[in-house]
């Protein structure tokens, strides 16, 4: 809001006046709104602890869920009659495969993240589970 004063005089002193308290009172109005909105936030923010490790048993769950889909996926990049074993070890997914199994594929999807080695017996490919919830978990 913006109020000039071309002279002065006891109207626009009366304006000016007008002006600040108008001003005042909007800011003290936002204060009280903003106040209440936030102590309604925090009531309804606060949780029992058998509602926490209900979210944490949920988010668990969902992470299990992409990480068994994205064994799946890689599986089927492969070729299932290919894969000799699948394992989880610490943080990664380590699928040992054939040597004659096509990876195209799965190094298309995964790119460096897929770390490959070949032994004379078969082939090991290791992918980050950090990746995949990282770039999975937040789109779901």
């Amino acid at each position: 809001m913006i109020v000039t004063v071309k002279n002065s005089g006891p109207k626009n002193y009366v304006m000016k006046i007008i002006s600040v308290l108008a001003l005042v009172t909007m800011f003290t109005a936002y204060y009280f709104h903003m106040s209440d909105e936030f102590s309604s936030n925090q009531t309804t923010s606060k949780t029992s602890p058998q509602n926490i490790e209900e979210m944490k048993r949920e988010d668990s769950k969902k992470v299990e869920r992409l990480i068994f889909k994205e064994v799946e996926t890689a599986v089927d990049l492969i070729g299932q009659e290919y894969i000799q074993d699948v394992k989880i070890v610490k943080n990664k997914i380590l699928l040992v495969c054939d040597t004659s199994a096509n990876l195209d594929a799965l190094k298309v999807r995964y790119g460096t993240l897929a770390l490959i080695k070949n032994d004379l017996n078969n082939i090991k490919i290791v992918i980050d589970i950090k990746y995949i919830i990282e770039s999975k978990y937040n789109e779901n």
